[in-house]
């Protein structure tokens, strides 16, 4: 073999190698950029919320604290379907994780209702204290049993629910009479208002302003936080601080979907996102004081009406004992340990 022969061999050895090894390179980049596990969130909250900036927070954490294993994407504003459509992707496993109200999980878990019985609650504190404790830990462990699906610890909130009108303002149960109200596909809310005497007619969210607009319905039974991203105070100008619910949203997951996941990852997934619920907490309760006087400002009034009043409307209608009896003793012992006697 001559001298000249060797060095073209060297050369293409030398050459080949180069190859491999940025192919090699190339190859492992690859592998640590693109995640292991790639999970949809998907939720009917509006960019506007801070429900959504909280749970797109926790994503990005969740994303970084895994050195990119695990990416959450966040799909706010039902893109990925009606809530009834989600839930069944959820528990199918089409999408892996879903934040929902659990006046909708109601629908297929009763005991859920008891995030939502009505006037059961004071405000933020008190209903966070009970979800955080033994009625939010059965609550949860029914929608474990009936759907499968795996519950993080910390539900999230999209805003005490008030009573908002047109032109009739609503200080006592007696205001309510015959006032068409728009309200949620939920018939614990239907019960509530025909028991207060109005007149509830439920209406999809995305068809509300033009409801409201035509005078469909005289009012509407919400958040005004939510009210006022949708800019229905366009139209409606009043609000009777009734605060007879809250908003409570459960976090879920496709149970076979976070069985898949490493422990480590099960624990970046869940603690970044149980930690985002308690700032989204507050930073809801904190939004409601803050918009009422920019609301004020443009011409919407607001009354503090007799909540012991429209309470007792529903206590003497036999609603809370039909509840204990539909939903469960064992649940309604529980909500009355954490609220008071409701019966």
């Amino acid at each position: 073999m001559t001298g000249k022969t060797r060095t073209n061999i060297s050369r293409r050895t030398a050459l080949a190698g180069a190859a491999g090894a940025a192919a090699f390179g190339i190859l492992r980049w690859h592998r640590a950029d693109a995640a292991e596990f790639v999970y949809k969130l998907g939720t009917d909250a509006t960019t506007t919320m801070p429900l959504y900036a909280f749970a797109a927070q926790a994503a990005a954490k969740v994303n970084k604290e895994s050195d990119g294993r695990l990416k959450v994407q966040v799909y706010p504003n039902s893109q990925l379907g009606t809530d009834t459509q989600m839930i069944a992707q959820v528990r199918s496993g089409a999408m892996e994780l879903l934040h929902i109200g659990d006046n909708i999980l109601a629908q297929l878990v009763p005991e859920a209702n008891f995030a939502a019985i009505p006037f059961a609650f004071s405000g933020y504190e008190q209903a966070w204290s009970a979800m955080d404790g033994p009625l939010g830990k059965y609550i949860h462990a029914q929608i474990e049993k009936k759907l499968g699906l795996k519950v993080f610890d910390k539900d999230w909130e999209a805003g005490l629910r008030h009573v908002l009108t047109i032109s009739r303002v609503v200080r006592t149960p007696a205001d309510m009479k015959g006032l068409k109200l728009r309200v949620p596909m939920a018939p614990i809310t239907v019960a509530t208002f025909k028991a207060l005497g109005a007149s509830p007619t439920p209406i999809d969210w995305t068809e509300v302003y033009s409801a409201l607009q035509t005078h469909l319905v005289d009012g509407l039974e919400a958040g005004f936080f939510a009210a006022n991203a949708e800019k229905f105070f366009e139209v409606v100008k009043h609000v009777s601080l009734t605060a007879h619910q809250t908003t409570d949203y459960s976090l879920v997951a496709n149970g076979a979907a976070f069985g898949r996941l490493p422990k480590n990852l099960q624990e970046i997934l869940m603690r970044n996102f149980n930690e985002a619920a308690a700032l989204e907490r507050a930073a809801t309760a904190k939004a409601d004081v803050v918009l009422q006087p920019k609301l004020e400002s443009q011409g919407v009034t607001f009354v503090k009406p007799d909540r012991a009043a429209f309470k007792e409307v529903i206590r003497k209608a036999g609603l809370y004992a039909k509840w204990r009896d539909t939903y469960g003793a064992k649940g309604f012992t529980l909500l009355e340990q954490a609220v008071g006697k409701l019966t």
